[in-house]
């Protein structure tokens, strides 16, 4: 249960957590914003405030001024669509830890759906549903627009929001070429650096571009021996490759 501030009624996760905001409430506030009428009880309160007025942490994207670092990558997500933490249970996705936490008590209770191939269990039957595509690859969710498709309703909206969406909040620092995610704008930026990560197995070719490596192998390697996914099909030059490949879809043996 959360703990709630006496004089405010604001939650809090931990009991120090509640301890430090009573003190806001408490103490005599001797540090005052020289630009506005706050003030707070530790000098590192205040200095989180002024950031507000430096636009020390500002958004690049949308101009909102930040208190820190942290608060600035946290907001960074609602233009990114970002969303690092996942749930362990049923796989949703959050922007927040604190979102995270929040979802994880819908968990808590009584899980009757049980998964009959890996024994992860689901208080919900469309999740236990939605959990099953990781084991058959099913993907309902198809891109009208690309060839693209999903086994998440979640999974493809952020598709359609970051690649076939209009803004475009990359920028590449040698020639001013935007872009609508950060991932494609590194893979550009080594056309400018140079840089190749992707080598062949089979000769000492290197290419700055996992399609580069792929139209290569099909053109000079054919009759190599491939290691296939059971689940997707796709192709791999190595067995480590194809087993970094098959962890991403949640399984280590063929269904």
């Amino acid at each position: 249960m959360p703990r709630l501030c006496p004089v405010c009624d604001k939650g809090f996760a931990t009991e120090a957590g509640l301890n430090t905001h009573i003190a806001h409430h408490t103490a005599d506030s001797l540090y005052s914003c020289s630009q506005c009428e706050k003030r707070f009880a530790t000098a590192s309160s205040l200095s989180r405030h002024m950031n507000m007025h430096t636009g020390r942490y500002r958004c690049a994207d949308c101009g909102k001024c930040c208190h820190g670092r942290d608060d600035l990558a946290v907001h960074r997500r609602t233009h990114s669509g970002a969303k690092p933490y996942e749930c362990v249970v049923c796989g949703d996705r959050f922007a927040t830890s604190s979102h995270l936490v929040q979802h994880a008590r819908t968990h808590s209770g009584h899980r009757p759906f049980r998964c009959g191939r890996c024994d992860k269990a689901f208080g919900r039957s469309e999740h236990l549903d939605e959990h099953a595509r990781i084991h058959t690859g099913e993907k309902p969710y198809r891109c009208s627009l690309c060839d693209r498709s999903f086994s998440r309703s979640s999974h493809f909206s952020r598709h359609s929001r970051q690649v076939h969406g209009d803004r475009r909040p990359f920028e590449c620092p040698h020639c001013a070429k935007l872009f609508k995610r950060s991932d494609h704008l590194a893979e550009h930026v080594r056309i400018h650096t140079d840089t190749r990560p992707y080598s062949c197995g089979h000769c000492a070719e290197t290419f700055s571009r996992l399609l580069q490596l792929q139209r290569h192998l099909l053109a000079s390697h054919a009759d190599a021996n491939w290691f296939t996914c059971f689940i997707c099909q796709m192709k791999f030059i190595s067995e480590q490759d194809l087993e970094l490949h098959v962890q991403r879809h949640g399984t280590t043996q063929p269904c």
